[in-house]
């Protein structure tokens, strides 16, 4: 009898753990038909500093709303108002996204998250969600320095600027980019939640979750100080936030000690800077066109325009070519620069810098002339700062007579626009320009901003031509940006003390700048960008569809040991001023077991190639270029509350990702909840019932009585 009990007890286990393992195994394909998941979004996340934490969020278990899409004031007023279904899930159009709308639903209740519409449909004249005064804390103007000129009292740089970005919102805020999932949350929402004559919708209403829960809050100080206690006593810690890192590019047209750090004897550079990043209010969604792409591909230019001129006719001063990471954060990659040249922790110091010309946003021009920005203060305390200003000035004015460039300095007591020369002026008074297409306020209308994109910047194809023929198609954007790095390198040339004559030689070459502008706003997977980058990097996606996005992110966690960006500019750089050798793919990589080779001197890149039928195959690249730290000099310090160095960081999260589905009215979910509940119920009253009579119930499987013969 008791082994025929134990028996089917075990038979019950077993179909106990079959009917969970099925259910198991169904439970995904259960999940997706109830579910549809949005792939292609882009959110809003938390950034902090040392007083404030920006961005948004959503609860642990993510944010649920009714979906109701915002297309006049009607709607709003009927989710922040009169909609009996709250709370809402808000989809706009970007017509309605703005500073007023967003912080009515951040003051509101009645709003779960919001999405937005990625479109330049009903794209207003302007929009940009950064501030008015941009990096306004950690520039060179203070109570101590030029106190009239702080805080942006002579210039508002950004006038159009609305703050968006720095405001903290307690929901999540996501960017829809796939217009067929568009459609589909569209058509979810017509069917199911559609007003008719002005009634409420009836159940089962169209709903969407979003999950962006934020594991940082408060700010830097706090996020660090919480981070470090838990690296110290807990076995398994865990990161709250980390600091906005990347690395600086560089390379000199004399190459420079690589291990020797500190004062370089006998040297004197002319630094040529510009940034690498950009932001926008959405995570990663910063295509920077005008705000960046003009610096970048006119200062790579004007490195083409140079170099072969440099070979043969080198002037007496070294050029120091460098882009700065982290600059839309306060001047991070810049600030690390000039903190390690104080410190003689970089292979120059302050003392090598004769002047420096910045290439700020220079894409606008459009026929306008260009803007020679100076910092007035320096010029007015020393002499020799005036005098060379002055020189580097009426070089570029003479250059620029002979180019279809026009070039003109603003009043005098004008002060310089935000720039990393602003870091160096803040260690040093050295002469310097800034080159931008703005007298005063900018001209870029999306400053830092999702849509400060090709179109802003005015690049355009004829249709029907391929990605190689638009490769190489000189828009008038090209032209444009051409002239302008042909100025930067002649001027750059006679600051180095080269010889006039040698001018007429450096010119930019439209094409190369086809190239680069394609290749950086509007397609990065292209033949050229392929053959300068290393077929591992290849392989490891670096060259994804679309443009490559500029904001600086956190280094390893986000896209690799190097931002693609980053890693785009120093290729192209080594193609630009490298030497092609005869090394094989091992030597490449380890150059200072050859001793004709100089590793203090150079960097060895083993690229690609070109792909076409009389291309070359993968070969190594000797050349001066070289990566630098970009993180702020706060965290080496762990001075997390600095009021002189960038202290950004972002929050780490567990799961970011959005998804659609149809919810039943409360009452039905506690009509289901409480059937649920009673089942619960009979079911445990049935087990214990056929428990306690298991005797009796399975009584009738008797031994076989004996038999007497």
């Amino acid at each position: 009898m008791r082994k025929m009990e134990k028996l089917i007890s075990i038979n019950c286990v077993k179909l106990l753990i079959t009917a969970l393992f099925y259910t198991c195994v169904s439970c995904s394909s259960v999940e997706q038909k109830i579910y549809v998941e949005l792939n292609d979004t882009v959110p809003c996340v938390r950034l902090l500093n040392a007083t404030h934490q920006i961005g948004c969020q959503s609860s642990m278990s993510g944010d649920t709303g009714v979906l109701h899409v915002l297309e006049s004031e009607s709607d709003l007023d009927w989710i922040l108002n009169t909609g009996p279904h709250p709370p809402y899930m808000v989809i706009m159009e970007t017509a309605f996204f703005s500073r007023s709308v967003m912080l009515r639903m951040k003051n509101s209740s009645r709003v779960a998250g919001v999405a937005v519409i990625v479109s330049r449909t009903g794209l207003a004249e302007n929009f940009s969600p950064h501030t008015t005064c941009p990096n306004q804390n950690t520039g060179v103007y203070s109570a101590k320095y030029g106190p009239e000129l702080a805080n942006c009292n002579v210039t508002t740089w950004n006038p159009l600027g609305n703050g968006l970005s720095y405001e903290d919102f307690a929901f999540p805020v996501f960017a829809l980019k796939d217009e067929n999932q568009t459609q589909v949350i569209r058509k979810c929402y017509e069917d199911h939640n559609l007003r008719l004559n002005g009634s409420a919708p009836q159940y089962p209403l169209c709903a969407m979750q979003l999950f962006s829960h934020m594991h940082a809050v408060t700010d830097t100080v706090t996020c660090m100080r919480r981070t470090d206690l838990q690296t110290r006593f807990s076995i398994n810690p865990e990161v709250l936030c980390d600091p906005l890192s990347d690395y600086n590019v560089w390379a000199s047209t004399q190459p420079l000690n690589n291990s020797a750090m500190g004062h370089a004897d006998n040297v004197s550079v002319v630094i040529a800077a510009t940034r690498l990043d950009g932001r926008s209010f959405f995570w990663q969604e910063a295509p920077a066109a005008e705000g960046t792409v003009s610096g970048i591909v006119t200062l790579l230019a004007a490195v083409q325009a140079l170099y072969p001129v440099i070979q043969l006719a080198p002037p007496p001063r070294n050029i120091f070519f460098t882009f700065f990471q982290g600059e839309a954060f306060d001047y991070i990659g810049s600030s690390k620069m000039v903190y390690d040249m104080e410190r003689k922790e970089f292979v120059i110091d302050l003392n090598n810098v004769h002047s420096m010309l910045e290439i700020g946003q220079v894409g606008l021009r459009n026929g306008r002339e260009l803007w020679m920005h100076s910092d007035p203060i320096s010029r007015m305390n020393s002499s020799s700062v005036e005098e060379e200003v002055l020189d580097m000035v009426k070089n570029m004015h003479s250059i620029a007579a002979g180019l279809n460039v026009s070039v003109n300095e603003p009043s005098a007591s004008q002060p310089l626009p935000p720039s990393s020369f602003q870091r160096f002026l803040r260690a040093r008074q050295i002469p310097g320009l800034v080159l931008a297409d703005h007298r005063t306020s900018f001209v870029n209308r999306y400053y830092e901003s999702m849509y400060d994109d090709a179109e802003n910047l005015n690049v355009s194809y004829p249709p029907n031509l391929s990605p190689e023929e638009k490769l190489v198609y000189e828009t008038e954007a090209a032209k444009s940006l051409a002239e302008v790095a042909t100025l930067v390198a002649r001027s750059l040339y006679k600051q180095a003390g080269g010889d006039d004559s040698n001018l007429n030689n450096i010119t930019a070459d439209p094409k190369i700048v086809a190239q680069m502008l394609y290749g950086f706003v509007i397609q990065k997977n292209n033949s050229w960008f392929q053959s300068l980058l290393s077929p591992d990097l290849t392989k490891k996606g670096i060259l994804s569809s679309g443009p490559p996005q500029f904001y600086i992110g956190l280094g390893q966690r986000t896209h690799g040991p190097v931002h693609s960006v980053t890693r785009f500019v120093q290729h192209i750089m080594a193609n630009l001023t490298g030497t092609v050798t005869n090394l094989t793919e091992t030597q490449c990589q380890k150059p200072d077991e050859i001793s004709t080779e100089n590793k203090d001197l150079y960097a060895y890149f083993w690229v690609s190639g070109s792909t076409a039928v009389n291309g070359s195959g993968p070969f190594c690249v000797r050349a001066p270029v070289r990566l630098s730290k970009a993180v702020s000099p706060a965290f080496e310090r762990q001075e997390y509350g600095s009021q002189d160095y960038s202290t950004w960081t972002e929050s780490r999260w567990k799961s970011i990702r959005a998804r659609v589905f149809l919810v039943a009215s409360r009452e039905l979910e506690m009509l289901t909840l409480g059937v649920g509940v009673a089942v619960l119920l009979l079911s445990l009253l049935v087990t214990y019932f056929i428990s306690s009579k298991a005797e009796l119930l399975f009584s009738s499987a008797r031994e076989t009585p004996t038999t007497t013969y």
